[in-house]
């Protein structure tokens, strides 16, 4: 069983490989799709815990505007406490060193149809 502090450790360690960001359009109200697949609407918040450098692609979709494909490139920011972790405790960590903006905002341009 872990002691308090050692299991402070390892939930502040866990938290630190997710990363998220808020998706955003202009119009609002915009379906997000993740890797294909239809998530949800704008704004939309984005969480996952892939490593620093990997892609994901997004597609925003509005009745009336042309669809708008993008990636969400996990290498924004830097993350402090996978840096630190990767010292202290496992240098694997440092595969999470890097974050997403907090936010991503997009302007949809309208439908020429």
């Amino acid at each position: 069983m872990l002691q308090g502090g050692s299991l402070i450790v390892v939930l502040f360690v866990l938290a630190s490989c997710a990363s998220v960001t808020v998706i955003n359009t202009m119009p609002e109200g915009a379906r997000v799709y993740v890797q294909d697949q239809p998530v949800g609407y704008t704004p939309y918040t984005y969480s996952d815990t892939k490593i620093v450098g990997t892609v994901t692609p997004i597609r925003l979709e509005f009745e009336g505007y042309k669809p708008l494909t993008t990636v969400l490139v996990r290498n924004e920011e830097i993350d402090v406490a996978p840096i630190i972790g990767g010292f202290c405790f496992a240098w694997p960590l440092w595969l999470w060193s890097m974050k997403y903006q907090p936010m991503h905002m997009y302007e949809l341009m309208p439908d020429d149809k």
